[in-house]
């Protein structure tokens, strides 16, 4: 078996009996490692090299890289090509897929086609309305929300069938993921609805932006009480601000961002403000890895990207091991097995 995407020098993760992927990124949650992922924007361009160049900035600091599904209802390149693209340039992609723009048959010959390309993380969503997008005259499907994909997306994997019941020759071998929030209303159930979807299948879960680290321990705890800890890995959200005043807009336009206003007090307060941004999620970061609970940080940075290496490498989350380098393993990962 190859090893040259272990996490650190003479730490080898191989696939173990009981993982459900082939996948890197399950592989380092499984170890215990603290683990790091970043988001890349689909560009609004049919050239290859954009994402590629994209997803450069991530190299040597991240485990995986998500592709967004048209988020915020905003067309783009699709979320399972830029996958492809990936994938064949050896990264481990975290593929995201809306409920918004597809029925369930659509949903399901998706997952198959994307595991079958090396893709081996999935996180299910229900997508933002049309309404809030480029395109508001277009026809949403819902066919499906987060928590009944989730359930499809399991019984494909582990029961070997559609939905429909007609068995599957291959199942596709797929880490699943959901998106958490811990920060908005109604707060009460917040804890509630994120057990829900680990009960319907989520095998991993990305936060929204964390921004009060003591509401997000408060979460933490009842999470513990409800026994999700156990059996999901929670991968909290963070991303720098560029200023008070991007901040201010933030809260007030984004549903589910929350800020405190001590947060904006002290980005007013800096004589350099996207430099303060920076040290605010450098300084999140390390807070929330000691929290019970939280298994890596998964970093935000629209338009930001080449903020992620100073911020990743500031913090020291990675305590000296590098993730998967294409320069230094791209040779290693053209074999099947490390294929992620």
């Amino acid at each position: 078996m190859n090893f040259a995407d272990e996490p650190a020098p003479g730490l080898p993760l191989p696939i173990l009996p009981g993982h459900v992927s082939t996948g890197r990124l399950e592989r380092v949650l499984r170890a215990g490692v603290f683990a790091v992922t970043a988001e890349l924007d689909p560009p609004d361009s049919a050239d290859p090299e954009e994402v590629l160049r994209r997803a450069r900035i991530f190299d040597g600091y991240v485990d995986a890289i998500n592709s967004t599904d048209g988020s915020g209802a905003n067309c783009h390149m699709s979320s399972i090509a830029v996958c492809a693209l990936l994938t064949r340039a050896g990264y481990a992609p975290i593929m995201q897929i809306s409920c918004r723009d597809r029925n369930r048959i659509a949903i399901q010959g998706e997952i198959l086609g994307a595991a079958a390309m090396g893709v081996a993380n999935i996180l299910c969503l229900t997508g933002d309305d049309v309404g809030a997008g480029d395109h508001p005259q277009a026809k949403p499907v819902f066919d499906l929300d987060c928590m009944s994909l989730l359930a499809i997306a399991k019984g494909l994997r582990d029961e070997q069938r559609f939905e429909s019941g007609r068995k599957i020759a291959t199942p596709p071998r797929v880490f699943f993921g959901a998106a958490a929030n811990p920060f908005g209303d109604p707060i009460a159930w917040r804890a509630q609805r994120t057990a829900k979807k680990v009960s319907a299948g989520a095998d991993f879960l990305q936060t929204q932006y964390c921004y009060d680290v003591p509401m997000l321990r408060q979460y933490m705890r009842q999470l513990e009480d409800l026994g999700v800890l156990e059996k999901s890995f929670m991968l909290v959200g963070v991303g720098p601000l560029k200023s008070a005043k991007g901040a201010e807009w933030i809260r007030r336009k984004v549903p589910g961002v929350h800020i405190p206003d001590a947060v904006i007090k002290r980005l007013a307060g800096a004589q350099d403000q996207a430099r303060e941004g920076r040290q605010i999620c450098i300084d999140i970061v390390n807070e929330v890895r000691e929290i019970k609970g939280v298994a890596g940080v998964h970093v935000m940075a629209y338009r930001q990207e080449e903020t992620v290496a100073e911020i990743i490498q500031s913090s020291g989350v990675l305590g000296g091991r590098i993730p998967w380098h294409p320069t230094r393993d791209r040779a290693a990962a053209t074999q099947p097995e490390a294929i992620p």
